[in-house]
């Protein structure tokens, strides 16, 4: 395995940088928690229950990881991304570093790790909608509920379950804490010690029978239960996922520099999108699958089984135009329940208009030029990189006008730099 891999928690989808850090009320367990050691017998018929109902759950991958099989080298991995400033604006990691190194740092008396893997796997090419620049493209974890809800549920009845079968059983009283996304987790590492797969030079998770679509979430448990093996890296030559990146991501292999990641240029900086990477970009407007929509692994890869987690009609390749002309009650309304709806109108629409400047096409102008009076300054700063690529006369025209009226001083930069090379 090369020593250079980081990895964040989260799901297992475009980059791995999702997930927000919350505190998690942790507290030594109460004096009639059981020992953690269980006879063999035991022990393997917990472990057969686990994988029975997490089946029965939706779950389509599921493995089990000491939680003392976390090395020094996650940490120091974690590490040297936070030093090197690859982690951008996401504060949350340098501030949950400490808790972030291991399961033991977060939670001390944890024995095991339950990672469980649910499949959200596409049931068309990602890549498809790049041609269409009248259209925007949404990454495929977000063209349908926010998976969270969904398998934390899902995660809660299995370790509440998990619990009753072992009380059951006659191992005691344990306790479980589920995780998905909610906490300074590294859950792509424990899906390798767990088995699930290996982190494949893209950085996030590869499995063998599911590709690179796989959502993973989390049963730390006081349970000792019996581990798998862990997962083997089976990247070997290939290079796919860091040769299609559009902005060069991935300094070497099994890193990324978030920086220039177009799905944290998307979703998780609120800053503007700096200009060198506006073009790239194309008509991604929420995240980005070039590089897990072209791992060879994918060939054996299945479409979604959870109904919830199957794309929305409306968001597989909605219309630039009507994108760019929602307000804040339409956008709430559209991704009521997505998890789009977390980024807010501004950054979206800024998105899209990004998107529009992209397209050359001359249909988008009016609603572009609209946007240049919107209330939100990222969105008229983007409306005029965008009027200046798809009218520059007409953006060079309305400059010295514009900048007597306009304050902000983002928006005064765009129009000064105008007729700039991007």
């Amino acid at each position: 395995m090369n020593n250079d891999k980081i990895q964040s928690s989260s799901r297992n989808r475009d980059y791995g940088f999702s997930q927000r850090a919350h505190r998690v009320a942790n507290s030594a367990p109460p004096a009639d928690v059981a020992s953690s050691s269980l006879p063999a017998s035991l022990a393997g018929k917990l472990r057969g229950f686990i994988e029975a109902d997490a089946r029965r759950l939706g779950f389509d991958a599921i493995g089990i990881a000491p939680a003392a099989s976390e090395g020094v080298l996650t940490g120091e991995r974690l590490d040297a991304f936070v030093e090197a400033g690859h982690h951008g604006s996401m504060d949350w990691l340098p501030e949950t570093a400490g808790r972030r190194r291991s399961a033991t740092a977060l939670w001390p008396q944890v024995r095991s790790i339950i990672v469980l893997g649910m499949n959200y796997g596409p049931d068309e090419d990602p890549l498809a909608i790049l041609s269409r620049l009248d259209r925007g493209a949404i990454s495929v974890y977000a063209r349908h509920r926010d998976y969270h809800e969904l398998i934390k549920g899902r995660l809660k009845e299995l370790a509440g379950r998990l619990l009753a079968q072992a009380r059951q059983a006659g191992a005691g009283e344990h306790e479980v804490k589920v995780f998905v996304d909610t906490a300074p987790v590294m859950e792509k590492p424990m899906g390798e010690m767990a088995g699930l797969g290996w982190q494949g030079k893209h950085t996030n998770l590869v499995s063998r029978e599911h590709g690179s679509w796989l959502f993973l979430g989390s049963i730390f448990t006081t349970l000792d239960l019996p581990p798998d093996a862990p997962g083997q890296d089976l990247c070997g030559s290939c290079r796919a996922c860091q040769d299609v990146c559009p902005t060069n991501a991935f300094p070497v292999p099994y890193q990324l520099d978030a920086r220039r990641c177009i799905s944290y240029l998307t979703i998780e900086t609120r800053n503007v999108v700096p200009r060198e990477f506006r073009q790239a970009m194309g008509n991604r407007i929420y995240g980005c699958d070039d590089c897990l929509a072209v791992c060879p692994w994918n060939k054996f890869a299945s479409t979604a089984r959870e109904a919830r987690l199957i794309a929305r009609d409306d968001l597989r390749a909605p219309s630039l135009e009507h994108l760019l002309g929602l307000d804040d009650a339409a956008f709430r309304a559209l991704f009521s329940g997505s998890p789009i709806k977390r980024i807010g109108r501004a950054k979206f629409v800024s998105n899209c208009l990004i998107a529009a400047g992209n397209s050359g096409l001359a249909a988008l102008l009016p609603p572009v030029e609209r946007l240049l009076g919107d209330p939100a300054p990222l969105v008229r700063a983007m409306a005029v990189w965008a009027l200046g690529r798809l009218s520059p006369a007409d953006a060079l025209r309305r400059r010295p006008a514009a900048l007597d009226r306009e304050e902000d001083p983002l928006v005064r930069s765009e129009w000064h730099a105008l007729g700039q090379k991007d």
